[in-house]
């Protein structure tokens, strides 16, 4: 069984990208929080097949994260992220990223990706190849859109996140479709994978 090392410091983002990798791909996966504690974990429990890092998390600082890995690892390293733009993207690749793996792909988008990296390819979106120019979106959310997302982000159902916010779970429904729509988000994981990487929550 191939071993992967994930390494995001979002709970909920984390926890359902090693799910989807683990069930989908059948693959061994061990987490890491932060960049500090995947260079432990990966120094106290090689070997790694591959190692996949949030591009956005504490200590990774961009793309010194990134080399610093690199010299570390005798792996191939690839880069995570739900928002940078494809420049950073191209940067990544000129340092030696294995890949540049969206946090919004398919699960079997994903596992495909995974398999490409491990199998020595070099992967990056189709959409990140036709649209080089693409920037990050700008995103307005009202006070309690922001609210709701930061309840979302800390994994909390419409229910909890009524009963916390003294509003009706209606009500939570309806700002979850607004910023939803807003962040161009598919769903709850989504909003949260990008309110994240958007510094929103």
């Amino acid at each position: 069984m191939q071993k992967l090392l994930l390494a995001d410091d979002h709970d909920l983002v984390r926890e359902t990208l090693a799910d989807y990798l683990r069930a989908q791909g059948g693959f061994a996966v061990i987490c890491a929080s932060g960049f500090d504690e995947a260079c432990d974990l990966y120094q106290n429990t090689q070997p790694y097949d591959l190692i996949l890092l949030d591009y956005s998390m504490p200590g990774m600082d961009a793309l010194s994260g990134l080399r610093r890995m690199r010299e570390l690892a005798d792996c191939p390293v690839a880069m995570l992220s739900g928002t940078a733009p494809p420049g950073i993207a191209r940067r990544a690749l000129k340092e030696g990223a294995a890949g540049f793996l969206p946090k919004t792909l398919a699960p079997l988008d994903l596992v495909s990706a995974v398999r490409d990296m491990l199998a020595g390819e070099v992967f990056l979106p189709v959409d990140f190849l036709t649209n080089p120019d693409q920037a990050q979106p700008e995103v307005s959310l009202t006070p309690r859109e922001t609210d709701v997302l930061r309840g979302i982000s800390e994994g909390k159902s419409n229910k909890e996140i009524a009963r916390v916010l003294n509003i009706q779970e209606v009500t939570v429904k309806l700002h979850l479709k607004t910023l939803s729509r807003k962040l161009g988000a598919r769903n709850r994981t989504h909003a949260a994978m990008l309110a994240r990487d958007l510094g929103l929550c």
